[in-house]
């Protein structure tokens, strides 16, 4: 076997003339839908594979195709004979607009091959003058394909050599994905070793040293690893001593490291090329004057050898010396690498004659953080989940490192200054690089279609018509976005009871979790109340400083589409409420937090929704208990005189009892409030905190805290009961039941059956985070007062309840995305994202029944 090697991400181009297997080996070596045909795209645009008159809108398909593919970062493969220089100039100039590498498979088959072939397809009727000719231009084109810009070239000469061929996938060498870490990323050394041995000695590595006393190598006790941002030479002190450290630890597996734009300077200086010796280099080059010739062909390697950027930890953590936007992430090509070395210049000088860059990071989006170097910056500023290093040690700043994942800081100063600056160090950036200000949104950050990027559940797609529906709620209704961590998803029924007079019932809720391998389960009891999400901070100060509070606002409550649950004087007096239950509880201390996110129900209903059970729900009941029994009277009377109206009078008779419990079922979510008095509070979980999300744990974890804060507060928090089933056992299964049976008898809407563990996946992802099982008399409220009547019931039983889970997941998803970021302190508008694609999907078309 001969195997060809192919980058995973690249552009294969097959050439070859007509007849020689390009098609065949397309088949036998790639994915269906890897392979895009010349023919196939002939036969799309004219509905005949052979219609030459067609050639130009095929290849326009075919490009637009491969282009998408590319762009989604996908391998793809073009089948067509590609023989004439035009035709792959053209894929070629694809790939480098996509920053993927192109490479050539080139079947270069004897002729006879090829025109015995073709003589055996009838389809193929043009004379073997056509072979000849596509031959001898493929023989012309040889030798120069490398020079046309293919990565790789491939060639196969004989029927044996096609069939021996075996395509090898290579990793690009930035992809480093199945490295997790934990990282301790550090920024520009510029030569400053005493500073590197300290900054590594904060860290926590122990320094290993030659016996001359030179270090060569260090490491971590706990298994990190360093990642050096590039610029380890120039204007300082020990340019070679920082490289045989970092060159140590490489070499050792103790660090990795991309070049800065120094040391591929420092490269093409030690090749003997013309390159301008300022900026430092003439001090690195002098100092390795004194080394040993082996040491610098040692270190010319090195450098040429670093890899311009790197993709770590399944694509979260991306490295490069200048930073880098997403859509070169583990790209390959030319403007890949200047930008990694260089980033990106607008062309202008400023006062002091350096380029003035272009600030990428304002305008970045991506889900990857950045941590680069290059241009100095007297402090740390995260910049939309990007971060600069360099902090200028050589010019008497600090050298800096982040560990990863922590997003922890650690600094030490120079112990002088190395290097005196062009540009002083405090300077004004004069680039617009600022970032804006924290709670500074951008409506292009929402608007249009989008992809949100989520932990548990990948990629999930906003639809246009979604968002300009959101956001229209979102700017004329809902609270401003900083009191909007976090919004909480919809929540999916179980399948249909099969249950003569029922919809709803615990075994299915069971049976579901049971399929999927989740048998401890907890029912939490459902509160005559609306979801609401309360976030409490322990003070007005606390609320200012972390999440921009004004006017002395000390958090909000919220309804699941953003809006405030009270005005602002009575949110004031809730919180105060909760603030004090918080406390006594002990709980800002044993949480280690000055602010709580809480998920809960406030009661009553009637709270928030005292306008849609006027104008709806008890207009309805007023109307149908006034006029069917007005309607029985009547008709008994036309009974007592003999008139055959029996089967009307029984479904009046019905229906007023209908209406009855219609009307009781609603009137049990509504009673008085003035201003706080009659409200409660019935919390279930605590969704985060300083630092941190709760979701990884279980949910009697989470009840017992809400608990302590029933105890510390019985008037305004309400317990909310439980139950743990074991769908092992019947017995307590048939407990579960049960316990949903005195709830719904005794007016309860009914239950929320969880997995116990809380956030858990199974084979095919996530779980339902819970399912509702809503008792026989609150659905009334639903589905109308005669939803009971047997006709109504088997109509109702068609339930499809797919879309229904998928965005029960989905929002799920996106909630926890949420509250992560919030959690990690990334900025507001990381954080607002899919809190808004949650308020978008709400305007997807699922029956609100449901």
């Amino acid at each position: 076997m001969t195997d060809l090697h192919i980058p995973e991400l690249s552009l294969v181009v097959l050439v070859g003339a007509s007849g020689s297997g390009k098609s065949t080996f397309a088949r036998e070596h790639f994915a269906p839908y890897e392979t895009i045909s010349s023919d196939v795209c002939r036969g799309l645009v004219a509905g005949d594979e052979n219609d030459q008159s067609a050639t130009k809108d095929a290849f326009e398909v075919l490009h637009f195709i491969a282009g998408k593919r590319l762009a989604a970062g996908r391998l793809t493969v073009v089948d067509a004979t590609s023989v004439q220089h035009q035709a792959r100039k053209a894929l070629v100039e694809l790939a480098r607009a996509h920053d993927v590498l192109p490479v050539a498979i080139v079947l270069d088959l004897p002729e006879s091959v090829s025109l015995a072939r073709n003589a055996e397809r009838a389809d193929r009727d043009f004379g073997a003058h056509v072979v000849k000719r596509q031959k001898d231009q493929l023989r012309r084109s040889l030798r120069g394909l490398t020079k046309e810009g293919f990565r790789a070239v491939h060639v196969l000469t004989s029927v044996e050599e096609v069939e021996a061929a075996s395509i090898v996938r290579d990793k690009l060498l930035n992809d480093r994905r199945d490295e997790h870490g934990p990282f301790d990323v550090i920024g520009d050394v510029h030569g400053c070793r005493a500073e590197l041995e300290a900054l590594l000695d904060r860290l926590g590595y122990v320094v290993v040293r030659d016996d001359d006393g030179r270090p060569v190598d260090a490491s971590h006790p706990d298994g990190r690893r360093a990642v050096f941002v590039g610029d380890l030479v120039d204007r300082g002190p020990d340019s070679p001593g920082v490289l045989r450290l970092v060159m140590g630890m490489v070499g050792r597996g103790h660090a990795l490291c991309v070049p800065g734009n120094h040391e591929n300077k420092l490269v093409r200086a030690l090749d003997g090329r013309h390159v301008q010796v300022s900026h430092g280099l003439e001090e690195t080059l002098a100092q390795l004057e004194s080394e040993t010739p082996e040491f610098r062909a040692e270190v010319r390697a090195f450098c040429d050898g670093l890899v311009a950027h790197l993709v770590l930890d399944d694509g979260r953590l991306v490295v490069a010396h200048a930073g880098l936007k997403e859509a070169y992430h583990g790209r390959a090509s030319g403007r890949v690498r200047s930008f990694a070395l260089y980033g990106d210049s607008t062309g202008e000088t400023d006062e002091f004659g350096l380029p003035v860059r272009y600030p990428w990071a304002n305008d970045y989006r991506g889900r990857a953080m950045v941590l680069y170097g290059h241009t100095p910056t007297p402090d740390l500023e995260w910049v939309n989940n990007t971060l600069c290093l360099d902090t200028g040690v050589v010019f008497g700043g600090r050298l800096s490192a982040l560990r990863y994942p922590e997003k922890e800081t650690v600094q030490v100063d120079a112990e002088r200054v190395w290097y005196e600056p062009v540009k002083p160090l405090h300077a004004p950036a004069g680039d617009g690089s600022r970032a804006r200000a924290d709670d500074q949104l951008d409506v292009t950050d929402v608007l249009g279609r989008r992809v949100v990027e989520t932990a548990h559940h990948g990629r999930v797609t906003i639809n246009e018509e979604n968002a300009a529906g959101a956001l229209e709620v979102m700017s004329r209704f809902a609270l401003h976005p900083r009191w909007l961590p976090y919004l909480p998803p919809t929540m999916a029924p179980p399948a249909t009871s099969t249950r003569a007079d029922l919809l709803e019932h615990p075994d299915e809720a069971f049976a579901a979790f049971t399929a999927v391998g989740v048998h401890d389960l907890v029912c939490e009891e459902k509160h005559m109340g609306s979801r609401g999400v309360v976030l409490v901070c322990r003070s007005d100060a606390v609320a200012a400083e972390r999440f921009g509070a004004t006017d002395g606002e000390t958090g909000a409550a919220w309804t699941r589409t953003g809006r405030s649950f009270f005005d602002r004087a009575t949110t004031e007096s809730f919180l105060a409420g909760l603030r004090g239950a918080v406390g006594a509880a002990g709980l800002w201390d044993e949480l280690t937090s000055d602010w709580v996110l809480l998920d809960t129900e406030i009661l009553p209903w009637s709270a928030k929704a005292g306008d849609l059970l006027r104008d709806q729900y008890a207009a309805v009941g007023t109307a149908a208990r006034h006029g069917l029994p007005a309607a029985a009277a009547g008709l008994e009377t036309a009974v007592a005189r003999g008139i055959d109206v029996g089967d009307l009078l029984a479904r009046t008779r019905a229906r007023s009892a209908n209406a009855d419990g219609f009307t009781a079922a609603y009137r049990r979510y509504c009673w008085p409030t003035d201003g706080l008095d009659g409200i409660a509070v019935a919390p279930f979980q605590v969704l985060a905190t300083q630092g941190r999300t709760h979701h990884e744990r279980d949910h009697l974890w989470h009840l017992a805290i809400a608990d302590r804060l029933v105890a510390a507060a019985p008037g305004l928090v309400r317990e909310t009961r439980r139950l743990r089933v074991d769908t092992h056992d019947p017995a307590s299964v048939a407990a579960g039941v049960e316990w949903w049976e005195s709830l719904t008898a005794a007016g309860g809407e009914g239950m929320v059956v969880k997995p116990l563990a809380n956030l858990t996946r199974a084979e095919r992802g996530l779980v339902q985070p819970g399912i509702k099982v809503r008792g026989r008399e609150y659905l009334r409220i639903i589905y109308g007062p005669d939803y009971t009547e047997p006709a109504h019931l088997a109509r109702l039983r068609d339930r499809n309840l797919g879309h229904k889970r998928s965005l029960a997941l989905r929002e799920y998803a996106l909630g926890l995305e949420s509250l992560e970021r919030l959690a990690r302190g990334e900025p507001l508008w990381r954080v607002h994202e899919p809190v808004f694609a949650v308020l978008a999907l709400e305007s997807e078309r699922v029956d609100p029944r449901l």
